[in-house]
């Protein structure tokens, strides 16, 4: 019986230091060492099974640490807007929407803003009242054109981030290819598990030019276009504002498919990000939120850091609750088996 019960508890303990083990399993093997125990034991009581049982449900309890997962933003919150990045991104689209949408000089920096506000992002904004573009067009000015010598390597945020003993998604409204630039730029290429850009969640609309056009020219466009600044300017009509095709932060629909992309548990993730409007889109789906870029907490957010750096001053026990999970798994596995 002794050695019975040596191989279960053996046998226990492997299955309970295995952070995949099945419930199931591990009960029944709880179960059938009780049974030792009294056959064994005839006059033990009934307390010792019942302690075995109280420590396996501990054990389950701290086999979760609070956070598994550590979702980012990249423009504005791996770096600071003092860059100046951001705002030639601005310049880049305006002049998108001048050079191969036609649009009136005179509008396009109010309508570029407005769509911005409404819409997550003007390019949403642009398809959402008719206009039809090529992605990879528009990304190849708004981020193309861009000067990513204004960023530096950070050597310290990789080090946070390498330290980190949690997995790490990138989530941005970007394409590929800036992503990829900004964070090569930035010495972070090999800290993230995986990165979720706009080309992960929009399938591309590449547009072939016809024969007879040069597709250097300007196409401008009239006909079907939504007047989006004049709903603005008389915003309390009844008239419905058009839905955008694009999938994109601050939308739910954006969140959702990055949940199910990167296996993302909301209760259990903790997103940052620049923008208060994605981060309160977050915070209704569950999200533990944190605005990067100020001190000042805004209403409906979790946490604030004045920059990317704080993290591991604002959130210690990111790298602490490691430690303390693998210690108390330890001593509550010593517990149940002894």
């Amino acid at each position: 019986m002794d050695t019975l019960t040596h191989l279960i508890s053996h046998s226990c303990k492997i299955n309970l230091v295995s952070h995949d083990c099945k419930i199931k399993d591990n009960l029944f093997l709880i179960f059938l060492i009780g049974i030792c125990y009294k056959l064994a034991n005839p006059v033990a009581r009934p307390s010792k099974v019942k302690s075995r049982m109280e420590n396996y449900i501990q054990f389950q309890e701290v086999s979760k640490a609070k956070y598994n997962c550590l979702l980012f933003d990249i423009d504005d919150t791996l770096y600071p807007l003092s860059s100046g990045l951001q705002g030639h991104v601005t310049r880049n689209i305006q002049d998108f929407m001048l050079e191969k949408l036609g649009i009136e000089a005179a509008k396009v920096p109010e309508l570029c803003y407005q769509l911005y506000k409404v819409y997550g992002t003007t390019m949403a904004g642009l398809r959402a009242i008719g206009y039809d573009f090529d992605y990879d067009e528009f990304h190849s000015i708004a981020h193309g054109r861009l000067q990513y010598d204004l960023l530096k390597p950070d050597p310290t945020l990789r080090g946070i981030l390498k330290s980190l003993p949690i997995r790490k998604v990138i989530f941005t409204n970007a394409d590929d290819v800036h992503a990829a630039r900004v964070l090569h730029r930035l010495g972070l290429e090999d800290c993230f598990d995986t990165i979720i850009s706009f080309d992960t969640l929009n399938s591309s609309n590449k547009i072939t030019p016809s024969n007879d056009k040069d597709d250097s020219e300007t196409r401008p466009i009239s006909a079907g276009i939504f007047d989006f600044l004049e709903y603005m300017r008389h915003s309390d009509s009844d008239i419905v504002l058009p839905s955008t095709p694009i999938i994109c932060k601050p939308f739910e629909d954006a969140f959702e498919k990055v949940f199910k992309i990167a296996n993302i548990d909301p209760q259990r993730t903790m997103f940052f990000d620049d923008s208060i409007r994605n981060l309160l889109t977050a915070k209704r789906l569950g999200l533990h939120t944190v605005a990067v870029g100020s001190s000042v907490r805004a209403l409906g957010v979790d946490h604030a850091l004045e920059s990317i750096h704080n993290i591991k001053e604002a959130f210690p026990d990111l790298w602490e609750a490691e430690e303390k999970h693998e210690i108390t798994k330890y001593n509550v596995t010593i517990e149940t088996l002894a």
